[in-house]
């Protein structure tokens, strides 16, 4: 029997559509108590990821926020949801250990109901462009079947402090949106 494989129709490596916390670990610089997601429960490579965030009492920032009415803070719904997405786009960037990925903008965020201490909050990122170190997503935020919370962010990948500048990709891997 011959082989009839030919390189140019084999089957590309395949890339994991979950990631537990250990994975994340190895892609994002975050540690606790601010890193924000637990699970990657559905990846698709450079358009859409999809996480979980286990909220329980014993996070640090319901001793102060609030006492005897625990709600988690906007503003770390939207770091979550920027998270979620750094976890996607940095999938794409062999060199990571070097680089970080930044905030640049917050738009039209929204907070429809509090995250209380039990919920599981399902964050849903798409992304709408992605020009060379620049991105744009739009999250969603889930608790059960009801939105909680809404964001799109824009990021930028920067080098780390002491790696060369970053500079754009020379081979035309990040994709225009």
């Amino acid at each position: 029997m011959t082989d009839t494989t030919h390189p140019e129709t084999e089957t590309p490596k395949a890339v994991p559509t979950t990631l537990d916390i250990n994975e994340i670990q190895r892609i994002l610089p975050h540690r606790y108590p601010f890193l924000l997601i637990d699970r990657v429960i559905d990846l698709t490579p450079r358009e859409r990821i999809v996480a979980i965030k286990n909220v329980t009492i014993n996070e640090p920032f319901f001793q102060g926020h609030f006492p005897n009415l625990p709600i988690m803070p906007g503003v770390l719904v939207v770091e979550a949801i920027a998270q979620a997405g750094g976890a996607l786009l940095l999938t794409e960037v062999e060199d990571r250990d070097q680089k970080l990925m930044v905030f640049t903008g917050i738009e039209r965020a929204r907070f429809r109901r509090p995250i209380i201490p039990g919920d599981q909050v399902r964050i849903e990122v798409e992304v709408k462009s992605w020009r060379m170190n620049a991105v744009r997503m739009e999250g969603k935020a889930f608790v059960g079947d009801k939105r909680v919370a809404e964001a799109t962010v824009t990021c930028q990948l920067i080098a780390r402090a002491g790696t060369q500048k970053t500079e754009p990709e020379a081979n035309g891997s990040a994709p225009e949106a």
